[in-house]
């Protein structure tokens, strides 16, 4: 991320996408919320709200 010292890692960007699958699966999320649901996810998980969009692009791609 761009804050300094808040850094993500491949594997905890494997656990968010896990999350984010998992997620919109049991609750039947709309893919019109996809990218609301991941953002939700990767600021909880980051503790800050500033998101890479590419990051966000990924999670919730097919």
């Amino acid at each position: 991320m761009d804050q300094p010292g808040i850094q993500i890692s491949a594997f905890d960007c494997d656990i968010i996408r896990s999350a984010f699958i998992k997620s919109v699966l049991e609750q039947n999320i709309p893919e019109d919320q996809w990218r609301a649901k991941a953002t939700l996810l990767i600021t909880e998980f980051m503790g800050s709200a500033d998101i890479e969009p590419e990051l966000l692009e990924w999670i919730v791609r097919k």
